[in-house]
């Protein structure tokens, strides 16, 4: 049991045994049904709301401070704050509590004072702040998309780019990006991996596009001059021949970007990502034109691959958009990264783009908005509404879109 001295002069906190049992008595509490010690409090002279701050954990991350690990708070003056372990981020937002929260040093939980019965009796403590709030965490999406932009902001464009050298935008360390991105350090890196990001000179950059397709057909014209599997390209060999062409580090780097590493009787191969290579090739075909008819564009694309690859549509989720309806059928860029964060907001993008969409379509463009444990079916339901049209499931906006 714990009794909570009013504040007011010192000798009310200096409660007896018998003024305890009193209180006890006046509330109608048996004594044999409690614990033998009494908890004195009362209000310290600096007990105020506000100097001390709450936050509720899960086991994981009390895990993660016990260890010795640090927990960060990210976010510009701008944003809402996040709270990002090594590998995870977290929302935080104020809950508000009906019952006030107390600080009260060296407080003995019910636990302790079981295990040490000898000492229990009337214990005197002074409260050092309390609070009516605390903050709640919530697993969320890292907040990724900022990233790109930044690195967007100067794409690298070669050694001997003349703007490369002239450029008055900043770039950005790892330091740079943990300071700016809310989001996990172990986030972070495996976005900067997604997005193809290389260092430069202590930099993280991304390749402007042109360039980095400049670096592609080098490597995809030696593996066909050579002859190679596309399964097994030796880096060493690729160096060697490109190397007066282009830096070995960036030859190295569009064979990480586009094909796998691997050692095989101690040599560095790389086994090639058809899908991404054919993806690749599509983007460069599709930036410069508004629509394409989706029969031609096909058999261009065919033709522009590496000799063994095969061209699909299904290469292209996230990157391009099939219109059906019209007559013929085109094809057009639409890249997820370029649309908002946001869920509502990357909802009225999409319906301002396509009034219904089906399932098939829109789930390469809203699979990143998922949290945990989340679908795509139940993104659907809360911020779509579906219908039938010709015997096919579609989905519209729920709201009107201007």
């Amino acid at each position: 049991m714990t009794a909570l001295a009013r504040p007011g002069p010192a000798a009310m906190s200096e409660r007896s045994r018998a003024e305890v049992d009193a209180t006890l008595q006046t509330a109608k509490l048996n004594p044999a049904e409690l614990l033998p010690a009494v908890h004195c409090l009362s209000f310290g002279p600096q007990a105020s709301a506000g100097e001390c701050c709450l936050l509720q954990l899960e086991p994981g991350l009390c895990a993660e401070l016990e260890a010795g690990r640090s927990l960060v708070i990210r976010g510009e003056k701008d944003e809402q704050a996040v709270l990002c372990s090594k590998d995870k981020t977290y929302d935080m937002k104020i809950a508000d509590t009906s019952n006030m929260l107390l600080f009260v040093p060296g407080c003995k939980t019910p636990e302790q004072l079981n295990a040490d019965l000898a000492s229990c009796n009337i214990i005197h403590s002074q409260i050092a702040g309390f609070s009516n709030n605390y903050w709640e965490l919530r697993r969320c999406r890292p907040k990724l998309k900022k990233l790109r932009k930044l690195l967007m902001e100067d794409p690298y464009e070669g050694p001997n780019s003349q703007e490369d050298q002239t450029s008055t935008f900043s770039k950005y360390t790892t330091e740079d990006l943990l300071s700016l991105i809310q989001a996990s350090e172990e986030e972070i890196l495996h976005q900067l991996q997604i997005i193809n990001a290389c260092k430069i000179e202590g930099y993280w950059r991304i390749l402007e596009f042109n360039y980095e397709m400049k670096l592609l057909d080098h490597v995809t014209q030696l593996i066909d001059s050579e002859s190679w599997s596309l399964n097994k390209v030796p880096l060493h060999t690729c160096l060697e021949e490109l190397g007066s062409l282009e830096p070995r580090e960036m030859i190295e780097h569009i064979l990480l970007s586009y094909g796998r590493k691997y050692i095989d009787d101690g040599e560095v191969y790389f086994e090639m990502h058809e899908d991404k290579i054919c993806r690749a090739i599509a983007q460069m075909l599709l930036q410069n034109a508004v629509k394409f008819n989706l029969s031609e564009f096909q058999e261009v694309w065919q033709q522009s691959v590496p000799e063994g690859m095969t061209t699909r549509l299904d290469q292209l989720k996230g990157l391009a958009l099939v219109d059906k309806s019209s007559r013929p059928e085109t094809i057009f860029l639409l890249k997820v990264e370029d649309l908002p964060e946001d869920n509502q907001e990357r909802f009225n993008s999409l319906f301002s783009i396509r009034e219904k969409w089906t399932e098939v379509d829109i789930t390469p463009y809203i699979q990143d908005l998922c949290a945990e444990k989340q679908t795509v079916g139940a993104l659907l339901t809360k911020y779509a509404r579906s219908s039938m049209l010709n015997g096919v499931k579609v989905y519209n906006s729920r709201r009107p879109i201007s």
